[in-house]
């Protein structure tokens, strides 16, 4: 039998979904992300997105999700390497991985923003 067999696969894909709801109860950042972007998915349903601008859309969700989980994660490592002791350099390391979700989060914001724009001043400009 396979190292990769099938019941491999789920038991993996099964420490996934395990880590997205820890992800969700634990970091209150994370789930706020996920309540802008399903906010977000349905606002471009309402303004009738194409495909493209969805693909632009979902694109950037996944960043900012994953750049949250990449940051929780770092977090975890480094508190759980220095014990939860105060050290400069596990600070700068936070900071830094904070910094990350922050560009990424700034990104999507600012090209969400052209998204969204691109459809409503058509719709203001009628009324």
């Amino acid at each position: 039998m396979s190292k990769y067999s099938e019941k491999s696969f789920m038991k993996s894909f099964g420490y996934a979904v395990h880590g997205l709801k820890l992800a969700v109860k634990s970091q209150k950042n994370f789930l706020r992300q996920i309540i802008m972007a399903t906010m977000a998915i349905f606002t471009g349903l309402f303004l009738h997105f194409g495909v493209l601008e969805f693909c632009i859309l979902f694109v950037l969700i996944a960043i900012v999700l994953i750049s949250e989980m990449f940051n929780s994660v770092i977090e975890f490592t480094i508190d759980a390497v220095f014990k939860n002791k105060f050290s400069k350099l596990a600070g700068m390391a936070k900071d830094m991985s904070a910094g990350a979700v922050c560009i990424a989060s700034f990104t999507a914001l600012f090209i969400g923003f052209l998204l969204f724009i691109n459809k409503i001043l058509p719709l203001i400009r009628v009324s």
